[in-house]
C-alpha cells in the first residue's frame, strides 16, 4: 500500500504526463473517478493552503512538490521548480495527515513569508490604500506645516525664479521666527489689508536684501531660510510707518552682527533692523526738509486715567493688534491674519504670540498705562516676540521653559515701556530694543537644569520639531544645558 501511495504521488506531481513516465497505475489516476479525486487532492490542496496561510507550519499539507528537490518539469506559481519528487521518497498519506514530525522552516518558504509579494497574494482585493478619505487630511496638512522641508527639498532642483520667490516669502514670515512660505503669503496679505503701500515697501525690503546676500556670497542655507531678509522686510515697513512727509523707501541693511553673535551661538533676532532704523531717524529727525521722521518725545504731564472709561471689547482687540505691531500694523484683522499664519506654522508658537501679547495688555494695565497706549498694541508686540523666543522657540519646551518664557514676557514689557521714556529723550522709538536685550539676558541665563535647554542654533526649527531633538537627546543621554 505504501509502495502505491507513493507512484501515486509521483503520478501527481507529473501531472499525468503520459507514457515517458514509469508508473503503472498511472492509467488507473487518470480514468478511474478515485484516482481523479485523489489527484485533486495532491495537486491543488497544498495551493489553496499557500493563498490562506501563506505556509503551513514549515510543511505542506502532504508529501509533494512543495517539499521535493527542485527539478525542471514544472514551475508552481510562486517560481518552485517540481517533479523529481520520486527521486527521494514521499512519506505515506497516514503520516502526512497526522501532521508528521516538526520540521525547521526553510529559507525559501521564509523568504516568501516576508515577501511583498506574497503580502499581495494574501490580502488579495481586500487591500486598503493608506491614504483614503479622512487618513488623507492629516498627510496633506503635514506638507503645508512646519518648516514645509520636502518642499524646499522638491524645489532645489527647480528654476533659480520660483526658488527665488520661495526665499522672499521666508523672509517675510521670518519676522515673527517663521519659514513656511504659505505663511509668508499670509502674511503679505495681511500686509495689504493695513496698508498696500507698506507690504510694497516690505517686499522690496525683502527683495533687496536677499540679492545683496547672493552678491556677497553669503550662507546659501541662511538665504533658503529667509533669515537674509527680515530684518529688511522691518526696515522698509517702518521706514514708511514713521515717514512724516509721503511715502517713500530707503533699504538699509546690515548683517555684520552675525559673526559676533555666532561665536556664542546666539540670534541675532532684530537687532541689524533696530540699529539701522535707529541711525537713520538720527541722522535725518523730524525737521529734515526731504526725509522727515515723526517726533518723538518724552511724557511731560500725567495721564488722565479713568478705569470707568475702559472698553472690554477695544482690550479684547487689542490682542491682534499686539500681534499686528510686529509689523508696525494697527489693523486688529491684519493681527488676525498674522496669527493664522503662525497658527499654520506651528500651534505651540501661535498659543505663546498670544499669551505674550495678553501678558503686556496685563503689565500696561499693572501701570495705569493710558488706555489709548494698551489699545494700540504698544504693550503687546515686543512681549509677545519675547514670548515666542523663549517658549520654544530657542529653548525647548518643557513647563519649567514654559513658565521662563511667561517671565520673560512680563520682563519685556516693562522694559519696553522703561525704554520707550528713555529713548524719546533723545527722538527716537524703541522699535524691537526691548525684545531683543531682554530675550537674549534670558538666553544667556546661567543653570545647571537639563530641563531648561537652549537649543543649538544649527537644530532650531520650530517648537515642536525642538521638543522633538530634546526628547531623543534626553533619551540618549546627550542633554547638558549649554546655559
Amino acid at each position: 500500500m505504501e509502495l502505491w501511495m507513493e507512484k501515486s504521488a509521483f503520478s501527481a506531481g507529473g501531472l499525468c504526463l503520459g507514457p515517458h513516465l514509469p508508473s503503472p497505475g498511472i492509467h488507473w489516476m487518470c480514468s478511474s473517478e478515485p484516482g481523479r479525486v485523489l489527484l485533486l487532492i495532491h495537486v491543488f490542496l497544498p495551493f489553496v493552503m499557500y493563498g490562506e496561510k501563506g505556509r503551513m507550519n514549515g510543511q505542506t499539507l502532504i508529501g509533494g512538490a512543495a517539499d521535493a528537490r527542485p527539478g525542471p518539469l514544472w514551475t508552481d506559481p510562486f517560481g518552485n521548480k517540481a517533479g523529481e519528487a520520486a527521486h527521494r521518497g514521499v512519506p505515506p498519506l497516514t503520516l502526512a495527515l497526522a501532521g508528521g514530525p516538526p520540521e525547521q522552516e526553510s529559507e525559501e518558504e521564509t523568504a516568501m513569508e516576508d515577501s511583498p509579494t506574497m503580502v499581495k497574494l494574501d490580502q488579495g482585493e481586500n487591500q486598503v490604500s493608506p491614504c483614503r478619505g479622512r487618513r488623507c487630511f492629516p498627510t496633506a496638512l503635514g506638507y503645508v506645516t512646519g518648516d514645509m522641508k520636502e518642499f524646499s527639498n522638491w524645489i532645489k532642483d527647480k528654476p533659480q525664479m520660483l526658488q527665488f520667490v520661495d526665499w522672499v516669502l521666508r523672509g517675510l514670515s521670518q519676522v515673527v521666527f517663521v519659514s513656511n512660505p504659505i505663511s509668508g503669503i499670509l502674511i503679505l496679505v495681511g500686509l495689504l489689508v493695513q496698508n498696500p503701500w507698506w507690504a510694497l515697501n516690505g517686499c522690496v525690503g525683502t527683495v533687496v536684501s536677499t540679492l545683496t546676500a547672493l552678491l556677497l556670497s553669503q550662507d546659501r542655507s541662511a538665504i533658503a531660510a529667509g533669515l537674509q531678509g527680515y530684518n529688511a522686510t522691518l526696515v522698509g515697513i517702518l521706514m514708511a510707518v514713521l515717514s512724516d512727509k509721503g511715502n517713500y523707501f530707503c533699504p538699509v541693511f546690515s548683517s555684520a552682527l552675525n559673526s559676533i553673535f555666532h561665536k556664542w551661538d546666539l540670534p541675532v533676532f532684530t537687532l541689524p533692523f533696530n540699529m539701522a532704523l535707529s541711525m537713520y531717524i538720527s541722522a535725518t529727525g523730524h525737521y529734515n526738509p526731504f526725509f522727515p521722521a515723526k517726533l518723538f518725545t518724552p511724557v511731560t504731564s500725567v495721564p488722565n486715567v479713568t478705569w470707568t472709561d475702559l472698553n472690554a471689547l477695544q482690550l479684547l482687540k487689542s490682542l491682534p493688534v499686539g500681534i499686528g505691531q510686529m509689523f508696525g500694523c494697527d489693523n486688529p484683522w491684519t493681527g488676525g491674519i498674522f496669527l493664522c499664519a503662525i497658527l499654520l506654522f506651528s500651534p505651540l508658537m501661535c498659543l505663546h504670540a498670544a499669551i505674550g501679547s495678553l501678558l503686556g495688555i496685563a503689565a500696561g494695565l499693572s501701570l495705569s498705562a493710558p488706555f489709548e497706549d494698551i489699545y494700540s498694541g504698544f504693550w503687546g508686540f515686543n512681549s509677545s516676540l519675547a514670548c515666542i523666543a523663549i517658549g520654544g522657540m530657542f529653548m525647548a519646551l518643557t513647563w519649567q521653559t514654559h513658565l521662563l518664557a511667561l517671565a520673560c514676557s512680563l520682563f519685556t514689557a516693562y522694559l519696553a515701556v522703561s525704554m520707550s521714556n528713555l529713548m524719546a529723550v533723545a527722538g527716537l522709538p524703541s522699535c524691537t530694543w526691548p525684545f531683543c536685550l531682554a530675550t537674549l539676558l534670558f538666553l544667556l541665563l546661567a543653570t545647571n537644569n537639563p530641563n531648561i535647554y537652549r537649543m543649538p542654533l544649527s537644530k532650531v526649527t520650530y517648537p515642536e520639531e525642538n521638543r522633538i531633538f530634546y526628547l531623543q537627546a534626553k533619551k540618549k543621554g546627550m542633554v547638558e544645558s549649554p546655559l
